[in-house]
C-alpha cells in the first residue's frame, strides 16, 4: 500500500523497501518528547507515543488513508503489532491496565464499517497484557474531519464532542489510542472526561505525528 508494487513471501502491507524508508518515531524514546510536549499544561499524562512521522505525502500517508477511506481495515492491527513490539520491553508502558480508542460518531462508523483504530489498540492491548475497552467514551457530536479544519478551529477545546459513559475503576492506567495527532485537541478532550474517573492515570500512543 505504500508503492503500489506486488508483495513477495513473507512481506505484509508493505513491501521491505518501504518498511525501511518509514519514518519512525517513537517520541517517548526521545529527549524532546514532541507528542507529550503537545499535553503541557493542558491535561495530566504519564507518557506518550507515536509510531511514525506523518507528512501529506508519502508512505505514512498513503496507509492513513487506506486505512481510513479505502476500507482497508487490516492496516490498523498491523500498526499496533509493529508498535507493540517497540512497547512490550519499555518500562514506561509495562503497566497498562486498559486500551481505550478515541471513539468515532455511529455514523461516520457506520458510513466506514469500523473504527479505524480499534485493530490498532487491540493488538497493542494484546501484547501489554492489557483489556480493550471500546465502550468507556462516546462521541456525541459528529464534527467535521480534523483534517478539513484550520490550526484555530482544531485546537477549540471549549465544546466536546467525547463523552464519559462507563466508569474506570480507581489506579488503573489507561493507554488512549487514535490515528494521526496534530494538535493533539482530540486526545485532550478524550483524556479529560477520562479523568472525570478519579485517581486513574492516562498514557497515549498513536499510529503517527503529524509534522
Amino acid at each position: 500500500m505504500g508503492c503500489d508494487c506486488s508483495l513477495t513471501t513473507g512481506e505484509q502491507i508493505v513491501c521491505t523497501t518501504c518498511r525501511a524508508e518509514i519514518p519512525t518515531s517513537l517520541n517517548h524514546l526521545q529527549k524532546d518528547d514532541k507528542v507529550k510536549e503537545l499535553f503541557f499544561a493542558r491535561v495530566n499524562i504519564e507518557t506518550a507515543t507515536s509510531l511514525f512521522y506523518y507528512e501529506k505525502i508519502g508512505i505514512v500517508q498513503q496507509l492513513i488513508y487506506q486505512l481510513k477511506y479505502n476500507g482497508h481495515e487490516e492496516v490498523s492491527p498491523f500498526l499496533g503489532k509493529w508498535l507493540a513490539t517497540n512497547l512490550k520491553e519499555d518500562p514506561a508502558f509495562k503497566n497498562i491496565d486498559l486500551v481505550i480508542p478515541v471513539p468515532v460518531h455511529p455514523k461516520r462508523r457506520a458510513k466506514r464499517g469500523y473504527n479505524q483504530v480499534d485493530g490498532f489498540g487491540k493488538e497493542l492491548a494484546a501484547v501489554l497484557g492489557a483489556r480493550f475497552r471500546e465502550s468507556v467514551l462516546i462521541k456525541k457530536r459528529n464534527t467535521i474531519n480534523q483534517a478539513q479544519l484550520g490550526q484555530v478551529k482544531r485546537s477549540d477545546e471549549t465544546q466536546s464532542p467525547y463523552e464519559l459513559v462507563e466508569k474506570i475503576a480507581p489506579g488503573t492506567h489507561v493507554l488512549l489510542v487514535d490515528d494521526v495527532i496534530t494538535t493533539g485537541t482530540t486526545l485532550t478532550l478524550c483524556a479529560k472526561e477520562l479523568h472525570k474517573n478519579p485517581n486513574i492515570k492516562i498514557s497515549i500512543a498513536t499510529m503517527a505525528i503529524s509534522v
